[in-house]
């Protein structure tokens, strides 16, 4: 039994699931989301959405918690929205917005730009913070893994592109010849 998967999802105001077979659609004020869920039988009761297994074993167990999981992210998505930060630290490092590319000047050569998908919004705080907002939690995570993937943070003096919750190890470096 799914611990997660048996918890019922909430509906909130706004927002409108249509189910036609294993795809489920959910509208709301900021977008629409489409999912196809394997494994799983989809069914809205009043103003919950429930999953169901559609058989037995370790890999269905795993599927309805996941198609749960997945299931919320989009309810969410629709009616609030997903934000991720992230904070560019070392000396000369800073970040612009050119319309919805932003430039990163981080350490090499010339600035790298990065242009966003379509359904995702770059805003731009400062010289050294960009805000990465979307209605699809996955998406939303994987730009802002790309984005620090530009010049992750090093070890010794902490510069890069870093979360702004995120914590770097900082190494002591070298110590001199006595």
């Amino acid at each position: 039994m799914s611990r997660i998967g048996k918890l019922p999802i909430p509906i909130p105001a706004g927002v409108t699931v249509a189910i036609k077979g294993n795809t489920v659609e959910v509208k709301g004020p900021k977008g629409a989301l489409v999912r196809e869920f394997v494994g799983v039988l989809v069914r809205q009761d009043g103003a919950k959405l429930v999953l169901e297994p559609k058989g037995e074993g370790q890999q269905i167990k795993a599927l309805w918690g996941l198609g749960r999981s997945l299931l919320a992210n989009m309810v969410v998505g629709v009616s609030t929205g997903f934000k991720k930060e992230l904070k560019v630290e070392g000396t000369g490092y800073r970040v612009e917005a050119k319309g919805p590319v932003i430039s990163l000047a981080v350490g090499y050569s010339g600035p790298r730009e990065y242009v966003p998908p379509k359904d995702i919004k770059l805003v731009v705080t400062g010289q050294n913070a960009v805000v990465v907002e979307g209605i699809d939690k996955e998406l939303v995570g994987q730009v802002a893994a790309e984005i620090r993937a530009i010049k992750p943070p090093e070890p010794y003096k902490g510069k890069g592109v870093r979360y702004a919750d995120e914590v770097v190890r900082r190494k002591a470096g070298k110590s001199g010849k006595k």
